[in-house]
């Protein structure tokens, strides 16, 4: 049952949850207080406070973006450059596989352990990629990741990214 979530005696819909959080969302973007939009959905002031609180990302700090796989990615390097980004590893499918050939078992592991521990370091992540990929990132990374899906995996093909969409998504966390 695709969507569908048996929690005890409870049948949960995953696709009804979303639509409540973009309606939430849609609310308070349009001027309603927490309070308002509360009594409109049907649930504390709380509950919408806290929500706001999970998905907030705290502007400002040290930002890295990582992208793969990616057909403009001359493009997004350079803009990424312009913006200030401190660290920036974006792929085309072909240049993803050519760097994960160009290592040996362990040295390819020893490289993600490196490439983790760097990212570590940064405020920010954005993760551009499939859905596992960015699931992983948010795993090893936690919050400090914004993840950016392209596709479900495994994504097979470069895709195109737009550029304003990211120069959005930089200069909003970033703050300027």
């Amino acid at each position: 049952m695709g969507g569908f979530f048996r929690i005890g005696d409870k049948l949960l819909n995953r696709a009804k949850l979303d639509r409540i959080i973009d309606r939430i969302f849609e609310l308070r973007m349009s001027g309603l207080s927490q309070q308002e939009v509360a009594q409109r959905i049907g649930c504390d002031r709380t509950f919408i406070s806290r929500l706001e609180s999970l998905a907030e990302i705290r502007k400002g700090g040290s930002l890295a973006v990582i992208g793969f796989p990616l057909g403009n990615t001359e493009e997004l390097k350079e803009l990424c450059a312009q913006l200030g980004v401190e660290y920036t590893l974006l792929l085309t499918d072909a240049e993803r596989w050519a760097l994960i050939e160009s290592f040996d078992g362990k040295s390819l592991l020893n490289w993600l352990m490196e490439l983790m521990m760097e990212m570590s370091a940064f405020d920010h992540v954005i993760m551009i990629g499939s859905d596992m990929r960015i699931r992983l990132a948010e795993a090893i990374l936690g919050e400090k990741v914004v993840g950016v899906c392209i596709g479900t995996s495994p994504i097979e093909q470069d895709h195109y990214f737009s550029p304003e969409q990211l120069k959005k998504l930089i200069t909003s966390i970033k703050g300027e």
